[in-house]
């Protein structure tokens, strides 16, 4: 039998290719191996030999969570504590009371009442911190605090709690209702409808389904998604609203792994409600996760209007892997991409800066791709609105000072000093700014401040270095800094302002109440009633 020259060199190819591959996987095979032989014995010389006694536990804590910082924030280790912790609160028998709480240095704070759910039934408020929880103090309980406040349906647990340095107790009744998806929706003037979906439950979909059922029975002229401040959740239910929209088999979102196992199209599998009502989607730099898928297909699309601020940029897929001992990882298997092709993760944590921090990519780095009707659109992490409504300019300091707790603190003591029947022509004068000032001067409220922590460490390096008496030359730059952060702030007052009033009705009528606001308030809702109601601009943008 006679070798033909071209199929001899196709065959020595695959043979070099499988060669090149096994060999590749076998290198790394023993390059893990390797320094997991390391790891081992140096843990256990360690452990065997060091001159305190140790804790083996928390030593491999420490050296897990340090590790995984090096990869991203959201690869993490999970303990079997934590898992079954997990499970409960996955698990239909075992329900909270209805409130979202802020577990932080052995304290259980209040952060939102649910209306109607138990916590609000009986009366507890956002601000209120637990103290005690059936007769266990949250001091002592620390992490676990929240595990023994959920149980059962049903069930009562009994809860202590401090309020304007008053302590009671409430008996809460665990019930099974969760939190709307969609706290509210309606037929705005001139027919125009609204929704605003602030979570992706498990009846998201379900719940904007049914909004858009009736507003297409009652003849909208078109419709208004709102998805600021939502921080995203199931996928699967982010397929599914886009596809009210989009005509079956259309591709929503695709995953992208170096393994191939990993990568993943999602497509839409019904037929849609309509594929012409006019569609806005509304979102800012909150929106995150499945709000970026939904409003990166629509806009690659061509199916919306996209309007606003930049979103996020959390395009990471993570998937749970079980460990020995009941443990659990969570490690980020791929990245998320629009139908164009766009990758929607913002921060590259494959390259970093000198300080560790992931880098952003710049503006002119940005890829450009095209929609589905040939519209130019860029990556560079997050979806870049069509137009962007608000605040052109952004700030770190800004940002982080209103995820701050000055906020939250103000808007406490803005409700126990204040009375609010109704929220119609509410807004905060120039005092209530002015307080708001004054508090952000307190130093309890650093609020991670970057620029004060690198001065801060500065003066202790020099202090530890025996330059000690050099730092009271910075008294001048401290006061100039802090000049210039008030001035920022004087800047930014609308933006500081329109955050506060949210929160302040939030705390008065509940997240319903707060859309509620928006809906004569807010010029990005303005801005998509105009559009719809201009359909010739409407058209033109899509175009």
């Amino acid at each position: 039998m006679k070798w033909n020259p071209k199929k001899r060199g196709v065959l020595f190819g695959v043979i070099a290719l499988i060669f090149i591959a096994t060999t590749a996987y076998k290198n790394d095979y023993f390059e893990i191996a390797k320094q997991l032989d390391i790891f081992s014995t140096l843990f256990k010389e360690v452990n065997m030999n060091y001159v305190d006694k140790t804790n083996p536990a928390e030593l491999m804590q420490s050296s897990v969570t340090q590790m995984l910082k090096e990869l991203d924030p959201y690869t993490t280790y999970a303990s079997e504590q934590d898992v079954e912790a997990g499970r409960m609160k996955q698990s239909n028998a075992y329900v909270g009371i209805g409130a979202t709480l802020n577990s932080s240095e052995n304290k259980l704070i209040i952060v939102e009442v649910f209306k109607d759910l138990p916590a609000d039934n009986v009366g507890l408020k956002a601000g209120d911190e637990i103290i005690e929880i059936d007769g266990f103090n949250v001091a002592d309980l620390k992490e676990t605090a929240t595990q023994v406040l959920n149980g059962k349906k049903n069930t009562k647990v009994a809860l202590t709690y401090m309020r304007n340095g008053k302590k009671s107790t409430v008996m809460v009744k665990r019930g099974d209702k969760t939190p709307k998806a969609v706290p509210v929706y309606k037929i705005l003037e001139k027919g125009v409808g609204y929704i605003a979906l602030d979570r992706f439950t498990q009846t998201a979909s379900r719940e904007v389904e049914n909004a858009v059922k009736l507003m297409l029975i009652d003849e909208v002229k078109g419709i208004v998604l709102d998805l600021r401040n939502n921080p995203g959740g199931l996928v699967s239910e982010a397929v599914k609203i886009v596809n009210l929209f989009v005509e079956k088999g259309q591709l929503v979102v695709s995953t992208k792994s170096n393994i191939e196992t990993y990568n993943q199209t999602y497509i839409t599998k019904k037929q849609p409600l309509s594929l012409d009502v006019p569609l806005v989607v509304i979102i800012n730099q909150k929106s995150a996760s499945a709000s970026e898928i939904v409003a990166g297909a629509l806009q690659d699309l061509d199916r919306a209007v996209v309007i606003g601020k930049r979103s996020f940029g959390k395009g990471l897929v993570q998937r749970y892997k079980p460990l020995p001992y009941g443990s659990q990882l969570k490690v980020t298997i791929s990245r998320y991409y629009t139908p164009s092709g766009r990758c929607i993760q913002a921060l590259d944590y494959r390259n970093r800066k000198e300080d560790g921090t992931a880098i952003r990519f710049k503006k002119e780095e940005y890829a450009a791709f095209k929609t589905k009707n040939g519209r130019l659109v860029y990556d560079g992490g997050g979806i870049n609105p069509d137009i962007v409504e608000g605040t052109k300019t952004t700030s770190k300091f800004i940002e982080t000072l209103l995820n701050s707790a000055l906020v939250f603190d103000y808007v406490n003591r803005y409700y126990y000093a204040n009375t609010l029947d109704n929220f119609e022509g509410f807004s905060l004068n120039t005092g209530d700014f002015e307080r708001f000032k004054s508090m952000s001067l307190d130093k309890k409220y650093n609020f991670d401040d970057e620029s004060l922590k690198e001065i801060n460490n500065l003066k202790k390096t020099l202090k530890d270095e025996g330059f000690g008496a050099m730092t009271s030359s910075f008294k001048t730059f401290e006061k100039s800094l802090q000049n210039a952060k008030l001035e920022l702030i004087n800047q930014f007052k609308d933006d500081i302002l329109a955050a506060l009033e949210n929160e302040i009705i939030k705390r008065y009528f509940y997240r319903e109440g707060m859309y509620s606001y928006l809906l004569s308030t807010n010029a990005e809702i303005f801005k998509a009633q105009e559009i719809i109601t201009d359909i010739q601009t409407y058209q033109n943008i899509l175009k």
